[in-house]
């Protein structure tokens, strides 16, 4: 009797068992096809038929996309696909976009750290992250630059469980990273799951394919694409995009043809013609607008010597329009910062490359995008920048904004314009006019057209 009771407990908790471990499964499969296909969760008896049907089709839905055999059930090669790491984002088929094809304005994006992995060497992390972002520079005009500190576009950082953006990882294997559309705030960020362990090869892959999606693409259905949705790991030998993913990015961001030297020069001389930044350069003054500079010497003897020619050639770091730029004169060396978007660039020799960062490392509040107009002042060792009507006074040895501003420049600045283009030495450049400030006097003591310096 004992052994019979024995035998028959034994076979309730094997039968418990498999049976739980099927509801596992099953558990498994559906939250799998609700989280990448949008399978809808059942209902209740009522909703049986109809949610089979609705899981077969679903199923279809996933074999389709991966290139299965479409019997819509969970076969070995479907359950086998399942079962791959990949991303965490939903599939669609080739390259497409997210809804209303967000991207980034600027094609200069910076990229930071937050949070590294105790399972590699920091430089390995970094290198990593490095390769699989010139997959993606090198098929489009996009230029990545790399900050330690404030503000950055996409952030890279390593999580476990929830992690504060309501997409909680699943712990080893499964879903290894995600990502976020290009935006503000959360957008572009790129999260990787800690649970998993990290090399060098796997990172890499896992690193260029969640790129691609801060960068605006969604998944790919072409398997040699690197954003089809199940990880590659071979990638980490690849260095070049595929066709499909090439054609999507530049579907977004254009080719990677240096379209500064193909652009046709602005019309200087044009009645309604203003500058979008303007600096002295050693015995020169530079002026910019869009992609294209202009290099006036001011030695007497060649005073009316301008030389053109797009700004890439001479700001080879640079590849978006600058805003706006100012020299210090006093330094050891000539040194000259320029501002594109909500970064700046320090350049100590024109056609080298040059150092970035973030304007917020100033000490701008995070609603400043990008700066108007700069100027540096010898004589009191402060830099001025004007941003909208306002305008806030740097102070270059202290490395600090001085207190109490911004402050709105026409209460500070008469007879200048509520709004400020360019500046430079002792000129402020509004729309079409040219303003000469006493700085001393605080007054404006002569106007001219802003194209004048171009001899317009």
């Amino acid at each position: 009797v004992f052994y019979f009771l024995f035998v028959l407990i034994f076979c309730l908790t094997l039968l418990s068992k498999n049976t739980l471990r099927h509801k596992l499964k099953s558990f498994s499969q559906q939250s799998y096809l609700s989280r990448f296909y949008n399978l809808s969760p059942s209902g209740g008896v009522r909703r049986r038929v109809r949610s089979t049907s609705a899981m077969e089709e679903k199923i279809r839905e996933m074999q389709h996309f991966f290139g299965l055999k479409e019997t819509g059930r969970l076969d070995r090669n479907t359950l086998d696909v399942m079962r791959e790491p990949r991303c965490g984002f939903p599939d669609i088929e080739n390259f497409s976009f997210y809804p209303g094809k967000p991207k980034w304005k600027n094609h200069t994006i910076t990229y930071m750290i937050a949070k590294y992995t105790p399972d590699m060497k920091r430089e390995d992390v970094e290198k990593s992250f490095s390769s699989a972002i010139k997959m993606w520079s090198d098929e489009s005009p996009l230029r990545f630059i790399k900050v330690n500190h404030g503000k950055a576009d996409i952030v890279f950082s390593f999580a476990v469980g929830t992690h504060g953006d309501f997409f909680p990882f699943d712990g080893p294997r499964g879903v290894l990273a995600h990502a976020f559309q290009p935006g503000e705030g959360m957008g572009g960020d790129v999260h990787f799951d800690e649970d998993e362990t990290w090399t060098a090869g796997n990172l890499f892959a896992v690193a260029a394919h969640e790129l691609g999606h801060s960068l605006g693409l969604t998944h790919s259905q072409d398997r040699s694409a690197i954003m089809y949705p199940n990880y590659r790991y071979q990638s980490n030998t690849q260095y070049s995009l595929s066709k499909d993913d090439a054609l999507g990015i530049q579907a977004l961001y254009g080719k990677p043809t240096r379209q500064e030297e193909t652009q046709a020069a602005p019309q200087k001389c044009d009645p309604n013609f203003s500058f979008d930044a303007a600096v002295m350069i050693s015995d020169e003054i530079v002026f910019f607008k869009n992609r294209y500079m202009w290099m006036r010497t001011t030695k007497t003897t060649y005073w009316n010597r301008l030389r053109e020619s797009p700004s890439g050639a001479y700001l080879p770091s640079i590849s978006s329009r600058v805003d706006a730029a100012y020299d210090l004169p006093n330094a050891v060396t000539w040194l000259c910062v320029f501002f594109p978007g909500h970064k700046y660039w320090v350049v100590q020799r024109l056609k080298m490359k040059s150092q970035a960062g973030s304007i917020y490392e100033y000490g701008f509040s995070s609603r400043v995008r990008q700066v108007d107009a700069a100027v540096h002042i010898t004589e009191y060792g402060k830099t001025v920048f004007f941003i909208g009507e306002v305008y806030y006074r740097f102070d270059e040895r202290k490395r600090i904004m001085d207190p109490g501003f911004p402050r709105l420049i026409q209460t500070d600045w008469p007879g200048i314009p509520r709004r400020v283009d360019a500046a430079f030495n002792i000129f402020i450049l509004s729309g079409t006019k040219s303003y000469q400030y006493d700085f001393r006097k605080k007054q404006v003591v002569n106007v001219i057209s802003a194209n004048s310096w171009l001899g317009c």
